[in-house]
């Protein structure tokens, strides 16, 4: 992300944990497109540009291929803001209709898409008037998108909840803002302790954002509690040393719903669970490629379209290590947890993948206790 702000001119400046953007410079509205295809997000920066400049023009977004994520939503969210937008080779160009800037409206989300949410909110903080988003996403990134803003000079009420006001605002300042915990990375992790029947302490996390994780597994058999005000401790350590987790069933949803970038190392644990387990992805139709790599290691799995039945193990794991290939980012981080549970050495290929969604987690797991290399070729090797 920081090389798109930066092909539009901002500075970016990483030291250890820290990022310093200055947007002062920034004057072209159209980021490098190779860096845009790359990423989901940087599609994003399509709402803050044409906010701020009047016009935008960026490529249609990359990222995983997990299911048709249409830009339409975006489209005809500007379009209520004032803008002509339209599509054209491979680029989505938009351009405020009365020449000076975006003026505020009402739309309503077919569906809230975090992105769409996300990208309308920015857009709407330099519109002149009032906008009001409905059926928005309430997912924490997007409170957390808002408080940055409002930090900033926007006036933004009722994020969290189904519906958004803003009050546009002549301009936005700098300001500080410390990021919200990654719910997914923690989630995963309370996985891989799960899955390797193991004990580990979380931090920072916020519990309440991962509930619907936490209520599966606790059904399933681990036992976890807060340790700390933004801690949690997972223990996966079965009484009487049996080491059976009990299944469960699994439908995806917006949040605070079951979260879909969960949903493949979820799979990954009921493998590795007794009795029959359900999952149902109901957000990406084609977020079930970790399906065939999680079966080459041993794993009893039908799958009917966006449903998949899991088999599981009468005692603990019988999954057998493998060469695998990570095919999207959380599949990928499904096949590195099966890796950790698996008999023997697992070789995962095409893990760049995984990194773009996990930073350092090799050296975290090692740090744990698995036994996890990185190859030359980017592969991640697991025993």
């Amino acid at each position: 992300m920081g090389s798109i702000l930066s092909s539009l001119g901002a500075e970016v400046e990483v030291s250890g944990d820290e990022v310093l953007i200055n947007a002062d410079g920034v004057s072209c509205v159209e980021p490098c497109r190779d860096r845009v295809k790359e990423i989901r997000g940087g599609f994003f920066v399509i709402g803050p540009l044409l906010a701020r400049f009047g016009e935008a023009a960026v490529a249609l977004p990359g990222g995983c291929d997990i299911g048709s994520r249409p830009v339409d939503l975006f489209m005809r969210g500007l379009r209520a803001l004032g803008a002509i937008v339209e599509l054209r080779d491979g680029k989505v160009e938009a351009r405020v209709r009365n020449g000076r800037r975006l003026v505020a409206g009402k739309f309503r989300l077919d569906y809230p898409s975090v992105g769409a949410t996300e990208t309308l909110m920015m857009a709407a903080c330099l519109a002149d008037g009032v906008t009001i988003l409905s059926n928005v996403a309430k997912e924490p990134e997007v409170i957390d998108l808002a408080h940055f803003l409002n930090n900033s000079g926007a006036h933004i009420e009722g994020a969290g909840s189904s519906k958004i006001r803003i009050l546009g605002q002549s301009q936005l300042h700098g300001t500080e803002c410390t990021i919200t915990p990654d719910r997914i990375e923690a989630g995963t992790f309370l996985l891989a302790a799960a899955i390797t029947r193991s004990c580990i302490n979380i931090s920072p996390v916020f519990p309440s954002h991962i509930s619907s994780l936490v209520h599966k597994l606790q059904t399933a058999g681990c036992r976890i509690r807060r340790s700390g005000r933004d801690s949690l401790e997972v223990s996966a350590v079965c009484e009487n040393g049996d080491r059976v987790f009990r299944g469960f069933n699994v439908t995806t949803s917006p949040f605070p719903g079951f979260p879909t970038d969960l949903q493949p190392q979820t799979m990954a644990l009921l493998t590795t669970c007794n009795g029959l387990s359900r999952v149902e992805e109901s957000v990406f139709e084609r977020r079930m490629t970790h399906v065939q790599e999680l079966q080459k290691l041993g794993a009893r799995i039908d799958l009917s379209g966006s449903r998949a039945l899991i088999y599981g193990k009468e005692k603990a794991s019988a999954l057998v290590g493998s060469e695998l290939t990570a095919m999207d980012l959380r599949g990928g981080a499904a096949l590195v947890l099966a890796g950790l549970a698996a008999e023997g050495r697992t070789e995962i290929s095409a893990a760049g993948h995984i990194y773009r969604g996990y930073e350092d987690i090799d050296r975290k797991l090692a740090g744990l206790g698995a036994d996890i290399q990185i190859s030359s070729s980017t592969a991640s090797v697991l025993a």
